[in-house]
């Protein structure tokens, strides 16, 4: 026999998954991206996160070697750069600007199909500053920078997932 507790229970819990279920919350699942075999050049920590991600998310499998991949994956550019955002009232430095900038491109491995032509993706984060506490906050720009850097790889990912054949001039 239902009693008022327990429905008003099964009401909750409907009208739970009701909401989240017209939230639109869904788990990240598996990349699809176009190539079937990638070669990721280099051993920087950014190269070894993104092959990490590469090979655990998606089902495109990575190779030791140029020639036995579909696409090539080449960073033009990484660079990280400190900003000084403002100056406290005695001139001293109270907030930087952390920028993480990196270049990539997906091509054959000729180079002759560009998959994804050069392209810059920059992350940026702000940091209040105290001399008052250096060490910290060297422990803290770090621990950015290492945030910073996950988040490029998944933006990476995600132009990975939307790489497609760019036609040449002659076509």
């Amino acid at each position: 026999m239902w009693s008022f507790e327990s429905s008003s229970r099964a009401t909750l819990a409907g009208v739970v998954a009701a909401l989240l279920a017209a939230c639109g919350f869904h788990l990240r699942g598996q990349a699809q991206l176009p190539f079937e075999t990638l070669y990721i050049p280099g051993s920087s920590p950014l190269a070894v996160e993104l092959k990490r991600n590469v090979a655990v998310a998606s089902r495109t499998r990575l190779v030791d070697s140029v020639g036995d991949a579909q696409a090539v994956l080449g960073f033009t550019t990484e660079l990280r750069d400190k900003v000084i955002l403002s100056f406290n009232t005695a001139g001293r430095v109270s907030e930087y600007q952390l920028r993480y900038r990196v270049g990539i491109r997906v091509t054959n491995p000729k180079g002759a199909q560009v998959y994804l032509p050069t392209s810059e993706i920059l992350v940026t984060r702000d940091m209040a500053y105290s001399d008052a506490q250096v060490l910290a906050k060297e422990a803290e720009e770090a621990l950015l920078y290492r945030d910073m850097q996950s988040d490029m790889v998944q933006q990476i990912l995600r132009r990975l997932v939307a790489a497609k054949p760019v036609p040449t001039q002659t076509e």
